[in-house]
């Protein structure tokens, strides 16, 4: 018996009139005209390859940096360090939407999964009679108050954000699309963002660094410093929030979101250590640490106990001594930096050539060696030896020092500036 099929006939009645491509194949009309503009604070960094790992002597002979050629994609990063005023940005982010859900009413426009949705435009009366009765739960009790003070209990400012974790979307037995609830994907955390401020004693036995536990994160002259005390699950939740803030704000002007804020992978920040110096030693080329004045190039512990000659003592502000050739700061010493990576010593011999990656998202179950995550660029404590590019080391992701910052890194929508 012979079959009929009306399928064409029909489909050209539902999209043959009103098709402008006379039946060609044009695309999705109508489309934004899109260009990557700068994020404010940070510098393009050109996609390139470079030989990754040891430029001189492994002087520790710990053999955790064998020498790899990689290859990098295009993206941007913070010209220095995230600095103490830009995360009390975040801090007070945090403060003021605790004080909006408090307040209710005409500060919360609506409900959702993910929580509230604050109306930002509406103003938190700090100093009103009412209002300081329907805030008191911010701040300190009394009993816990010093001469009276009425400050922000910061053991209160929680966020609570979260992430995709595409990694385990991937796994083969999650790829069939439809077979898994997406919503299983969806991670959720809540941390407390205030830096640990009490790290400059803990950190130095026998030290007097009370001063800079006073008043290092919240006076106005440090403001230009970079943020320290902050542990990398800290600096996780940062980028995160900084993502949500710039997205919420393009989508509140109809615009297209942009690439998520993160933490550079250890080898992002190495070939942007490099500056397109590859092999060189340090940020500046190298061999010296020092110019040909005898001035040194950065802020770290240059001699036994002399922590002054580079113009330093403890931290310095972030755009202290010249950029490198990416014109990025203090891309050794001064604050160490965390990046995303969970460290191994063996993570070069296994990790791609291309965006050399290694994660790991530690349970608080884990033992102690699988919270490690990989710190670069040395501090204002370390030696000569932890100003190298290539020199890596380690910290707990839930320990804050005083002397580990980070910054952030955004991957380039597209192959390169040149194609724009």
């Amino acid at each position: 018996m012979k079959k009929l099929f009306f399928f064409l006939p029909f489909a050209g009645l539902l999209i043959g009139c009103g098709d402008k491509g006379r039946g060609n194949l044009t695309g999705v009309q109508g489309r934004e005209e899109w260009y990557q503009e700068d994020p404010y604070g940070m510098l393009f960094i050109p996609m390139g390859s470079y030989q990754m790992g040891q430029s001189d002597q492994d002087v520790p002979y710990a053999v955790t940096a064998q020498a790899k050629t990689v290859s990098v994609q295009a993206f941007y990063m913070d010209i220095t360090e995230i600095t103490n005023n830009e995360y009390r940005q975040f801090c007070y982010w945090v403060r003021d939407s605790m004080a909006h859900r408090l307040l209710g009413e005409d500060h919360i426009l609506e409900e959702g999964e993910y929580g509230e949705r604050i109306n930002w435009e509406e103003k938190i009366e700090w100093d009103d009679e009412q209002s300081m009765e329907t805030l008191e739960e911010l701040y300190l009790p009394e009993h816990e108050r010093f001469y009276r003070r009425r400050e922000i209990d910061t053991r209160k400012l929680n966020f609570e954000y979260y992430w995709i974790d595409l990694r385990e979307a991937a796994r083969k037995a999650n790829r069939e699309q439809g077979m898994k609830d997406r919503s299983v994907f969806i991670k959720k955390d809540i941390i407390n963002v205030y830096p640990d401020t009490l790290a400059w004693i803990h950190d130095f036995t026998y030290a007097f660094n009370e001063p800079m536990t006073n008043m290092y994160f919240w006076h106005p002259a440090f403001d230009e410093y970079p943020v320290v005390n902050v542990t990398w699950k800290q600096a996780r939740a940062f980028c995160i929030w900084r993502t949500q803030l710039l997205n919420s704000y393009l989508q509140g002007r109809g615009e297209t979101f942009v690439q998520d804020f993160r933490l550079p992978t250890e080898s992002e920040w190495e070939y942007a250590a490099r500056g397109g110096l590859d092999l060189a030693p340090y940020p500046w080329g190298g061999p010296y640490i020092r110019n040909s004045r005898g001035c040194f190039l950065g802020n770290y512990k240059p001699l036994r106990g002399n922590y002054v000659d580079d113009g330093g003592f403890q931290t310095v502000t972030s755009t202290s001594y010249a950029p490198n050739e990416f014109g990025l700061y203090c891309m050794a010493g001064n604050a160490a930096e965390w990046t995303s990576n969970a460290f191994d010593e063996s993570a070069y011999n296994f990790s791609h050539d291309l965006n050399p990656d290694y994660l790991y998202d530690a349970k608080e179950s884990d033992p102690p060696a699988l919270k490690r995550k990989v710190i670069r660029g040395g501090s204002w404590k370390d030696i000569g030896y932890y100003m190298q590019t290539s020199s890596r080391t380690y910290e707990y992701q839930d320990t804050a020092k005083c002397y580990i910052g980070f910054r952030s890194v955004m991957t380039f929508l597209g192959r390169d500036k040149k194609d724009f």
